[in-house]
């Protein structure tokens, strides 16, 4: 899929509430709208999260709740969901690692009336979910291959090391397999090594990629695909005393930060836009009676290069700069929804 650059606008412009595709439903009084995720202390989520809360504030008038267990707690996400509903009657975005084992009660919730839109992770068939916002995953691998070689010599000869923080993560499953159907393209002679579990608690992950880092001296790089992935591997990078190129999925300012040394490779999944527009689309179905679409709608990534890092660290300042940068693109996709919209047997 086509990377859109996202532009800092001056000023934070209401977004247009006209949902292309959307065909008008009952009215309902006194909206509200809910959003439960996974990882909801780790940054990228709260990113979503401030994503979602800015669009429905934005539409005025509906109410909103998110929630969500700190790391990894499927089962608590699970009860969560069903509190959550107490709240949200008119409509829940949910993220999740593990949509199969939330699939029931996301048919329950469904099938009580509440429109539900998966985020992030592909919903589970049974799930009776049919909207789903998200990255292309696959291309997004391709896409950081693509960063890597270019601090890569183009004769790079050596081993990359790759882990993953969500062994069996669809989402996550799938930047691997880009990564490793475009890196042997572009840098014949690397070989790629794992992905081997590196853990979703920052501390195990950090563990994980200094013994990774130990037990391959000779590695030309080390490539994670969840968010503690990145910013530990750019910790690590920034205290190696012997060449090693970093790469990773994140926005945080460690991860960054290392790109502007020139020794890490970074992209983006901007989840602040994945939040704001299905935050967008549930504000819409809850205030202006509209009943959502079917199928995959695709959010862009965006490779953070030495070029718009600066750009990058001024927009995450606050949430406010955040909302003023993604409001271009948000508006953009659901004011032209059936342009960024694929079948939900798409999504990767």
């Amino acid at each position: 899929m086509p990377t859109r650059k996202i532009v800092v606008a001056v000023t934070v412009v209401t977004l247009v509430l006209s949902l292309g595709g959307c065909t008008l439903r009952r009215d309902i009084q006194n909206p509200a709208v809910g959003f439960l995720t996974a990882d909801a202390g780790v940054g990228y989520v709260r990113e979503m999260t401030a994503g979602f809360a800015v669009a429905v504030a934005e539409s005025g008038g509906v109410r909103h709740t998110e929630a969500g267990p700190p790391i990894g707690d499927t089962a608590r996400q699970m009860s969560m969901l069903q509190e959550l509903h107490g709240h949200a009657r008119n409509g829940i975005a949910v993220f999740t690692w593990y949509p199969e084992l939330l699939a029931g009660t996301m048919a329950d919730t469904e099938q009580s009336g509440t429109p539900v839109i998966a985020v992030h992770t592909p919903p589970a068939p049974g799930s009776e979910v049919t909207l789903y916002v998200g990255n292309d995953n696959f291309a997004m691998g391709e896409l950081l291959a693509d960063q890597i070689a270019a601090l890569l010599p183009p004769a790079a000869d050596g081993m990359v090391v790759l882990g993953t923080s969500v062994p069996g993560a669809e989402a996550l499953d799938q930047r691997i397999a880009g990564l490793r159907s475009r890196l042997p393209l572009v840098r014949p002679k690397v070989r790629l090594l794992g992905p081997f579990d590196t853990k979703q608690d920052p501390a195990a992950n950090m563990k994980s990629w200094q013994l990774m880092v130990e037990a391959n001296p000779g590695a030309v790089a080390f490539v994670g695909t969840g968010d503690s992935d990145a910013r530990n591997l750019a910790r690590l990078r920034g205290q190696a005393t012997r060449p090693w190129i970093g790469a990773g999925f994140g926005l945080d300012d460690i991860s960054v930060r290392a790109v502007q040394r020139g020794d890490y490779a970074l992209v983006s999944p901007e989840t602040f836009v994945q939040g704001a527009v299905a935050g967008h689309l549930q504000a819409g179905y809850a205030k202006r009676s509209l009943t959502l679409p079917s199928g995959w709608v695709v959010t862009p990534a965006l490779p953070i290069t030495r070029s718009n890092a600066a750009d990058i660290l001024a927009r995450q300042s606050s949430t406010k700069s955040r909302a003023e940068a993604a409001q271009l693109v948000v508006r953009e996709i659901v004011t032209h929804l059936s342009d960024h919209l694929l079948p939900l047997a798409d999504a990767r």
